[in-house]
């Protein structure tokens, strides 16, 4: 994806390096494991994440959907050892998320202005090891690319990176940009007030219920990338839409579960099947339109 003529978003923050981890114990810590596979990861509102499961092995896998401890996570902890004032962009892989950012910034600001509203966007907070959230809790890097809805920001550990080629066999710089413009896809959620309805819905349903509910988030989010994906297709190159599509297949529930060596079960899912993942991520490139992404509709996710 070309992306060089763009100057990275302003709206970044580095928090530096090693703040903010705490424990993975189920006694109420709520390390990076328990951002996104926990079986009730949106019930209090939490971190929405496409790359938190990226980074999770096989045995951590099994863990986290069979009978691990892992907390929920939860406010205060440890603070970043960074100032979180800066704007660093001293790396490739920062520099590579801030212009995918400002490539968000702009399409989606455009979306809304033809809806008569005004975007607000979200900002993207570096960090490495650890780093403690205004409203989502801590997280180590060990939880991938997340969304707070708290504080409306993506936290990035572009460490990830590498872990989404190598682990993931992942590659190619689409795919990265896919991560970071699902994680912006929960944002859009946030912004009109999709993600508030959701949480509210899944205070009153069983566990069960509530994943449910929280594939349809995770699957519009994948939607809502590949409508951004569309909106720049002047910026595509030939392979950005495989690499975007395996990455999506990579973080597929059932993929995930196999790779673990367990039996997918449906009821655990919290991002949905390999193909469902696929086919919505390619509905938003193949439309372009927002609106095309309503998951929550009937019969929608199959």
């Amino acid at each position: 994806m070309r992306l060089d003529d763009l100057d990275p978003s302003k709206n970044a923050r580095d928090h530096g390096s090693g703040g903010g981890r705490r424990g993975f114990g189920g006694g109420g810590g709520g390390g990076g494991l328990g951002l996104l596979l926990s079986f009730l990861p949106m019930l209090l509102g939490r971190k929405m994440g496409c790359g938190t499961i990226l980074l999770i092995g096989g045995a951590v896998l099994a863990f986290m959907y069979f009978g691990g401890g892992a907390g929920m996570l939860t406010g205060g902890g440890t603070q970043s050892s960074g100032s979180g004032d800066a704007v660093a962009y001293d790396t490739q892989e920062e520099r590579f998320a801030g212009q995918v950012l400002a490539s968000t910034e702009q399409t989606w600001s455009k979306l809304f202005q033809a809806n008569g509203s005004r975007y607000q966007p979200t900002t993207i907070n570096f960090y490495q090891g650890g780093v403690s959230s205004n409203g989502c809790g801590s997280a180590s890097s060990a939880a991938g690319p997340f969304y707070c809805p708290a504080d409306q920001g993506i936290y990035l550990d572009t460490s990830f990176f590498n872990e989404l080629e190598t682990k993931m066999g992942a590659r190619g710089d689409f795919a990265k940009a896919y991560v970071i413009a699902h994680e912006v896809g929960h944002h859009i959620q946030t912004l009109s007030g999709v993600s508030s309805q959701v949480r509210q819905a899944q205070s009153r349903a069983s566990k069960a219920e509530g994943n449910a509910l929280q594939v349809r988030m995770e699957l519009q989010a994948d939607c809502y990338a590949g409508v951004w994906a569309a909106q720049n297709a002047d910026r595509m190159e030939p392979g950005d839409v495989e690499e975007g599509l395996t990455a999506a297949h990579a973080i597929g529930d059932d993929t995930l579960m196999r790779g673990a060596g367990q039996r997918p079960v449906e009821s655990m899912f919290t991002h949905g099947t390999s193909e469902q993942r696929m086919a919505w991520l390619k509905k938003g490139m193949q439309t372009g339109d927002p609106a095309a992404c309503d998951t929550f509709a009937r019969g929608a996710v199959r």
